[in-house]
């Protein structure tokens, strides 16, 4: 896991052919031949476009020798991992508002968010920023994190791709009401414990453990998605700023219900958010030390 972390610190995600646009690629070609208005179909296209892939690195794995299992598995997680590059394009939007350039703002923005940034003000723009920076967190660096820690590289590349077919797929549209569903459960699913886990994390690291947990428990359930609500609130209370509340998709301002409490968000949130996530991934690769020194010296008692 520290290696997997420092690598994606020292390099990044990679600029060119990342494995992810392959998989993307492949997802489309069996949406193609795959799709079907209906659940089941869903089930059948996220199992031939994710678990072919799993059980050949379960595989692949079980043949190396140990020192090529290990850096199988370090260059697994590094390619599940997206810590730097969430700072990479949450700063530009903190340097934007810091400079009171607004238009540069809503650009860098709208590299992160699906909502319409050109319509957004300073406050809700610094909301957008320190909402992805917060949800990110959890879905690029947390969870695969946490699924490495359970199943190995296995369980990072199943996090992974989850993640990005309920990114494709995930949605209430007409399209894919039915045929992402697969998609969306599994992915929620997946991402249960590890999103609560996070919204302890931000509780912890944010210094404001009773507000996080207080709007963790009575805003999160208001929440359209189970694990974005804890993540969010508890974030946005460890934060003490008040993010949520209205946002514009498609020409149309849709309500969201607010979360976390205190001051408006700024640019200084959107880097406070980003300093909350290093120092839970700290926490979380200390933590896996110990419990790896506890099992390891316990396998030799």
């Amino acid at each position: 896991m520290l290696a997997a972390v420092l690598l994606d610190a020292w390099l990044g995600e990679p600029r060119r052919a990342h494995p992810l646009i392959g998989f993307g690629h492949l997802a489309k070609w069996i949406e193609q031949r795959a799709y079907a208005d209906s659940r089941v179909a869903g089930v059948l296209a996220w199992s031939l476009a994710v678990l072919p892939l799993v059980m050949v690195l379960c595989s692949v794995q079980r043949l190396m020798p140990s020192w090529a299992s290990w850096s199988i598995a370090v260059a697994m997680l590094y390619l599940a991992l997206g810590w730097r590059s969430l700072g990479e394009h949450a700063r530009p939007v903190a340097t934007a508002l810091e400079d009171d350039d607004l238009d540069a703002a809503r650009r860098a923005v709208g590299r992160m968010v699906s909502r319409d940034t050109a319509v957004l003000n300073h406050r809700q723009v610094a909301a957008a920023a320190t909402e992805s920076v917060l949800e990110n967190g959890n879905d690029a660096v947390f969870g695969a994190l946490f699924w490495f820690a359970v199943l190995g590289a296995p369980g990072a590349l199943l996090y992974r791709l989850s993640n990005t077919l309920d990114a494709m797929w995930g949605y209430r549209t007409p399209r894919y009401e039915n045929f992402g569903w697969a998609a969306a459960r599994i992915d929620d699913v997946l991402n249960f414990l590890p999103a609560r886990l996070a919204a302890l994390t931000y509780a912890i690291c944010g210094g404001r453990f009773s507000a996080a947990w207080r709007c963790w428990r009575t805003q999160a359930p208001q929440w359209d998605s189970p694990n974005a609500g804890p993540v969010m609130a508890a974030g946005a209370g460890a934060l003490g700023v008040r993010l949520g509340g209205p946002a514009p998709y498609h020409g149309v301002w849709e309500p969201r219900p607010e979360l976390g409490e205190g001051d408006p968000p700024s640019a200084a949130s959107i880097v406070c958010a980003l300093r909350m996530v290093l120092d839970g991934v700290l926490i979380w690769l200390m933590v896996a030390l110990l419990l790896g020194l506890v099992f390891h010296g316990g396998a030799h008692a």
